[in-house]
């Protein structure tokens, strides 16, 4: 199609200036005085001409781009049909279980194993742990360790490949995926925000929240010292993207609209990487002042956690470490190497 319109045109120009050239010198032997009507006769024959001329080869040209059209609309119509007979991996069990309420906030990772499809070797092989309520489980390790995977399969955007991951006491993949949905507040590694105001975007954490959870959210985010600068407050509006705010901005109105659900777990995927170390410390402070649940958080900066209740240190798939920071740095040399890169030795 590049090459057949432009080639198309060329000779479709040249053609009516060559017919237009000969033309015109064919009337020219016509005298506009005794000659008018076949004057008039022959100008009429070479409108009618061109006009001819461009209805056939405008209909060669869709011809010949049928040729092209054609194979590609076949291939993206089987595509899309490979996309409407697909069954979803993650399915809603026929008889859910419910949760107990003895374990009701504990997240226990059992033998966790999880492989991609198609993948020659698992992301993450015989994890075990558990994340209890009240107290910060953090997760940490390199790049490509399989932290994000980890916490992905607890509100079971994908399911473990082998082992179990407990929620409350039962499988996850034994509960609806809305009930457990429900139970979890999650904030992604990217923060997103949708076009609408400030409080349309809280609302996405709980509908039916009122204006003093969201205030209060916004508080233990660290949100409400930039948004009660704003002329319309929690009525401001956030564009596409949300390009009108910074990425520390953006982080805490994510963090904020999590904590607007009152939910059993809150997980964390990388998400004060944008902030001053300041704002990270009040943040994470503010959550473990008001918020009564499990915390999960999935970070790069270890000063996000070195004041956790348990971390867990990932190396290429693998639990290598167990324990609070203290307890780490005496055991595990991974952990070590990442505390001496980041903060050059320095307790």
């Amino acid at each position: 199609m590049s090459v057949l319109i432009p080639v198309a045109t060329l000779l479709l120009i040249c053609g009516l200036e060559l017919l237009v050239i000969l033309a015109t010198k064919n009337l020219d032997t016509l005298d506009v005085v005794t000659q008018r009507t076949e004057l008039i006769s022959a100008i009429g024959d070479l409108q009618a001409f061109i006009t001819y001329m461009l209805m056939i080869i405008f209909a060669v040209v869709m011809a010949a781009a049928m040729f092209v059209i054609i194979p590609r609309a076949r291939i993206s119509a089987l595509r899309i049909c490979e996309v409407l007979d697909l069954t979803a991996s993650v399915t809603d069990p026929e008889a859910p279980e419910t949760a107990d309420d003895s374990k009701k906030g504990t997240v226990e990772f059992r033998n966790v194993t999880f492989a991609y499809e198609n993948a020659a070797v698992p992301v993450l092989s015989d994890i075990s742990f558990t994340a209890e309520k009240g107290k910060v489980t953090a997760i940490i390790g390199g790049t490509g360790s399989g932290k994000s995977s980890l916490i992905a399969m607890v509100p079971r955007f994908f399911d473990v490949t082998d082992g179990q991951i407990l929620f409350d006491g039962t499988d996850v993949r034994n509960y609806t995926q809305e009930d457990l949905r429900s139970r979890i507040g999650f904030v992604p590694q990217k923060a997103c925000l949708f076009s609408g105001s400030i409080e349309d975007n809280l609302r996405f954490g709980d509908e039916n929240a009122t204006e003093e959870q969201m205030r209060k959210a916004l508080d233990i985010s660290c949100s409400s010292e930039f948004v009660n600068k704003l002329s319309d407050g929690m009525q401001s509006f956030i564009s596409q993207n949300a390009n009108n705010l910074s990425g520390g901005q953006k982080q805490r109105l994510s963090i904020a609209r999590a904590l607007t659900r009152k939910a059993e777990v809150y997980i964390f995927d990388d998400s004060f990487s944008a902030l001053d170390f300041a704002t990270d410390a009040a943040v994470r402070a503010n959550i473990r002042k008001h918020i009564d649940a499990t915390i999960i958080i999935v970070a790069q900066r270890i000063g996000t956690i070195l004041d956790a209740d348990k971390i867990v240190v990932l190396d290429q798939g693998k639990t290598v470490g167990i324990g609070r920071h203290e307890e780490l740095m005496e055991s595990c040399e991974q952990y070590r190497q990442i505390y001496i890169s980041q903060m050059g030795g320095a307790e």
